[in-house]
This record gives C-alpha cells, sequence and structure tokens, in this order.
C-alpha cells in the first residue's frame, strides 16, 4: 500500500511543514553535491552514531537522508499526514512537537542499539511521530491508496486508523524481530526511532494540545 493523500480538509496554510520539506532537500542536494569521502565524513559528523552520541546529532541527523528514494519517501509521509497536524496544533507548536518527536525517535533507537558505530539519518522518525499525532486528532479520516492486486494497481480508500496501526505493528514487529542480530556493525531501517516516534507523537499531541481556532471548529463541527 502506498498512500497518495488523506480526506481530511486542512483550513491553514502548512508554512511549517513546507519548511521542513525545503531544509531537507536542501541538505539531501548539498550532500549529493559531495565527492564520496567529504559525503561519508559529513554523514559520520552529523548523522547519529550510538556507539558516540553527541546531543546535537539528534536534531542534524533527522535532516539527512541516505538517498532518492529515502528523501522522496519521508517527505511525501510528511507532506499528506503533516498539513493536518499543523493546522489543529499551530506553527509554532507543531515546530517544537516535530523536533521532539525526532528527538524522542533518535534516543529510543540508541536504547536499543547503544553500540552501532553507523550513522543513522533520515525524517522517518520524527514523521512516524506527526503519524501517531493523526492517528490521534485524525482516526476518522481515510487515506487514499494505491494497492497492487495480482498484476492491477487500483486506488482504494483505506480507514486512517486501520493503515496507521497497520504501519506501526509492521514497525514493531520487524524492530523486536531484528534484536536477535547483532546490528553493531551493519545498516537497515532504524525500526526502534520509528517506534519511538510514533509513541512520542500520540502523547505529545494531547501534552502540548490543539490551539484555540481549531477548537472552535471542532464545536461547530459538532
Amino acid at each position: 500500500m502506498f498512500p497518495i493523500r488523506d480526506t481530511q480538509p486542512s483550513y491553514s496554510r502548512p508554512v511549517v511543514t513546507i519548511l521542513i520539506i525545503v531544509l531537507n532537500v536542501l541538505a539531501f542536494l548539498y550532500e549529493f553535491s559531495l565527492d564520496d569521502n567529504s559525503r561519508n565524513y559529513f554523514i559520520a559528523n552529523y548523522g547519529l552514531i550510538p556507539d558516540r552520541l553527541h546531543a546535537s546529532a539528534l536534531l542534524t541527523s533527522m535532516f539527512l537522508h541516505g538517498g532518492w528514494m529515502h528523501i522522496i519517501g519521508n517527505m511525501w509521509f510528511l507532506w499528506i499526514f503533516g498539513d493536518n497536524v499543523e493546522d489543529v496544533m499551530g506553527h509554532g507548536k507543531y515546530l517544537i512537537f516535530y523536533l521532539l518527536c525526532g528527538v524522542a525517535a533518535g534516543m529510543t533507537q540508541v536504547m536499543f542499539n547503544p553500540y552501532s558505530r553507523l550513522p543513522m539519518v533520515g525524517a522517518s522518525g520524527a514523521i512516524a511521530g506527526v503519524m501517531g499525532a493523526y492517528l490521534i486528532k485524525f482516526p476518522q479520516s481515510r487515506i487514499v491508496t494505491v494497492v497492487f492486486i495480482f498484476i492491477f494497481l487500483t486506488r482504494i480508500e483505506v480507514p486512517a486508523v486501520l493503515m496507521l496501526l497497520y504501519w506501526f505493528f509492521i514497525q514493531l514487529f520487524s524492530g523486536f524481530g531484528s534484536i536477535g542480530y547483532s546490528q553493531a556493525n551493519q545498516g537497515g531501517t532504524a525500526f526502534f526511532a520509528h517506534i519511538g516516534g510514533f509513541i512520542a507523537g500520540m502523547i505529545l499531541v494531547k501534552l502540548l494540545g490543539t490551539r484555540e481556532k481549531y477548537l472552535r471548529r471542532s464545536d461547530l463541527n459538532w
């Protein structure tokens, strides 16, 4: 399944979501412009390496990516789910929320794989937080999704709660399924960052709350 769009309307311009996407793209284009040695050095300095953890890397690593498909996939998910979460939280609060989810995601990965010497990069942990918040705020929404049925390609609407919980449990089972393997010197998907970010998003959206305009709009809809 691959999401195309959601059915939940947004009533404000997602300026922070757009800014985050632009910053990620600019950082990736800079990475892409470097030669191999310089790129490896850059990622080693600004990526998150659990074995030699630096607090600043918890932030810088979430703006770096490992390839074109990595950044395209992440930014696409952020665009689909981020505008609605930003709409209900407000721009400033949403930015704080996004960064906190990214930090929580990074710390969760470090906790489960503390001796890894490979740099972890990507916005997926923070975006998982956005998805967790979307699940809390818009469980009634539907996600227009592309699916393969045998050799055919079709579009269906999937309840957001079903799709997001399916995604979360895939990360959960994949993460705990990888514990039996030594990950200190091998790469792969940071499943525990996704898990930590998703749970952080569910908690933080409740702690930080929604803005007054959204509350008034909810009352009118009710």
